[in-house]
């Protein structure tokens, strides 16, 4: 696929011309057997901790969106992979230089072309937010829908960072919980319910 028939693509909604750009799902899944994953969320009381080191001690640092770091001393140092749901301005891109992209939003229309053809690229299916957002019964965050994503896989733990449900705030921006069209204490009811099923998901701050 060329820049213009991505543009076509993603301008008409032909899902499977762009679902070709991705690797499977199996394949992302199966990477992750056995690894320690680290899933950085944006809660402005991250800041003010010293979880860096540990977060770096991770086998995998996932992060998400801008990924705002204040410092290597609460948020660590390491990006290898980056979960998206809005557009990657090139300064960021080049300070987070992950190795590879997943694409979590339905809104195909945000994805860009240097995203989409970067290696390993991911694009998660518009039918698992679907279905992720009948269970919570609300639009789900980046970060929600990572870790639903991850819990599927044979990893050996996923450690959740930042994850205060915006009781913080987020570092990303300055808007308020009645500002964002998510559902924060069903996503908490959510994860909650998820590492009383799974002892493999805990979350530190």
């Amino acid at each position: 696929m060329n820049r213009l028939s991505f543009l076509i693509a993603r301008t008409l909604r032909r899902e499977a011309a762009l679902a070709a750009l991705s690797i499977p799902q199996a394949e992302l899944l199966a990477e992750l057997k056995g690894k320690r994953i680290a899933l950085i969320g944006n809660a402005r009381a991250l800041a003010d901790s010293l979880h860096g080191p540990g977060i770096d001690a991770h086998d995998l640092v996932v992060r998400i969106n801008r990924a705002p770091m204040p410092g290597p001393e609460s948020h660590g140092q390491r990006t290898d992979w980056l979960g998206l749901a809005v557009r990657l301005g090139a300064e960021d891109r080049a300070r987070l230089s992950p190795s590879r992209y997943l694409w979590m939003s339905p809104k195909r229309k945000r994805l860009d072309w240097l995203t989409a053809t970067s290696p390993g690229f991911y694009l998660h299916p518009r039918e698992d937010y679907a279905r992720l957002r009948a269970r919570i019964g609300a639009p789900p965050t980046t970060g929600a829908m990572l870790i639903e994503l991850f819990s599927r896989s044979d990893m050996a733990g996923l450690t959740l960072y930042g994850f205060d449900f915006f009781a913080s705030l987020s570092l990303s921006g300055h808007r308020t919980a009645a500002q964002v069209p998510h559902d924060f204490s069903a996503e908490a009811r959510f994860v909650g319910d998820l590492m009383v099923q799974d002892r493999r998901i805990a979350r530190v701050a």
